[in-house]
């Protein structure tokens, strides 16, 4: 079976052409075209903005995962689309797009919640994904060194996740703790209240002059730092349930550097949007300049990781399971995943951590849980949601 993904739910435009034969599933292209270097103009995402590069970008991102994967529209077996959670406008693009396709090339549409097919970045492969940062014009010619031949790869059978198990969903926008059960049965234990894990590193790197996105720029600084140099909260790290609220900590941050530039002391230089916008990802910002600035970073890194270590052990406790999948964009953060690698490994509970370059949004995590939740929709009943949750 071959799947065209398409995935449009917030900045990133993409498409992926994955195949399943037997237990194995190969990825024959997987292609993302970002206009994060534009929202970084402005410090985050600009919904309109984005919709408008997902409409430029839409059919020549489809193009080349087609053209890459060397399959036609008629040896497709199926089209997936992420119907929700996400931005109106980005997510209209994409569905849109995919009823059009089906019709044209009659071919059944299944529709895909965004944050279950975060999970399935675990059934994906060690591919090589084909990024593209669209500038003021979105660009997507091919670049032969930077887009190997070999880039199929496949992932056996005996590596994919057993059920049940725990789901650590952290992302952006996100952050939710979830029991696996098996494919398409599963039991939501609880989420944010408020900020999501990514949301709160993005509003604390504005707060420290860093550019967006944050985490990525947070978690470079933190490898610098001492994560002791500054105490900060781990907001309901021992409340009962499994909620997180991660505002808290955004505040505490925020008040903590008026005390440090209060105290007269070298503190963190605050920059100005227009700053920020000239400031591509690190340069020129180290521990060297400014090692409080690292100092924060690690501080901060290690209060959220906290917590959702905490968390996600809890719940293999609670419910006397040995597996841990997590995903979204924070999943690439290594000390998260080393943290957990530790714990997992005191206790003989399996880890399953997608590759890095699966965890942000792509096309492939929403073709491959079409393999096991394949429940095709008539076209014209398909409509867009932006407030589809998991719980």
């Amino acid at each position: 079976m071959i799947i065209l993904g398409i995935e449009t739910s917030c900045d990133e435009t993409a498409a992926a052409v994955v195949q399943k034969t037997g237990n194995r599933i190969k990825i024959l292209s997987n292609v993302v075209a970002s206009s994060a270097s534009i929202q970084a103009k402005y410090g985050g995402v600009i919904p309109e903005q984005a919709a408008r590069e997902q409409l430029r970008s839409i059919i020549p991102v489809i193009e080349e995962g087609l053209n890459k994967a060397q399959v036609t529209s008629n040896k497709l077996n199926a089209i997936a689309i992420t119907q929700g959670p996400g931005l109106i406008g980005s997510l209209l693009i994409g569905v849109e797009t995919a009823k059009t396709l089906a019709f044209l090339w009659n071919k059944p549409l299944i529709p895909v919640n965004h944050l279950l097919g975060h999970f399935y970045a675990n059934w994906g492969a060690q591919s090589s994904v084909v990024s593209r940062q669209s500038s003021d014009k979105t660009s997507l010619k091919a670049d032969s060194e930077a887009t190997p031949k070999a880039d199929e790869a496949i992932l056996k059978t005996e590596s994919y996740p057993q059920f049940p198990c725990i789901g650590l969903l952290v992302s952006g926008g996100h952050t939710d703790l979830i029991l696996f059960k098996d494919h398409g049965k599963y039991e939501y234990l609880g989420g944010t209240r408020d900020d999501a894990a990514g949301e709160c590193f993005d509003k604390c790197a504005r707060l420290l002059g860093l550019p967006y996105p944050g985490g990525p720029a947070i978690a470079n600084l933190a490898s610098q730092g001492d994560a002791l140099r500054f105490s900060l909260p781990r907001p309901m790290i021992d409340s009962k349930d499994f909620d997180f609220s991660f505002s808290g900590l955004k505040t505490a941050v925020a008040n903590l550097l008026k005390e440090v530039r209060g105290d007269g002391k070298k503190g963190i230089p605050a920059r100005s949007r227009s700053e920020r916008s000239r400031v591509r990802m690190y340069d020129g910002i180290s521990s060297r300049q400014d090692p409080e600035l690292a100092n924060f970073c690690a501080s901060i890194e290690a209060a959220i990781v906290d917590v959702l270590v905490a968390k996600t052990i809890k719940a293999v406790q609670t419910y006397k399971v040995n597996q841990i999948m997590i995903a979204g964009g924070v999943a690439a953060n290594q000390k998260l995943v080393s943290e957990l690698a530790i714990r997992c490994q005191s206790s003989a509970i399996r880890l399953s951590v997608p590759p890095p370059e699966l965890c942000t949004d792509n096309a492939a995590m929403i073709a491959a849980a079409v393999f096991y939740n394949f429940h095709p929709i008539n076209p014209l009943k398909l409509q867009a949601n932006p407030n589809l949750s998991l719980s």
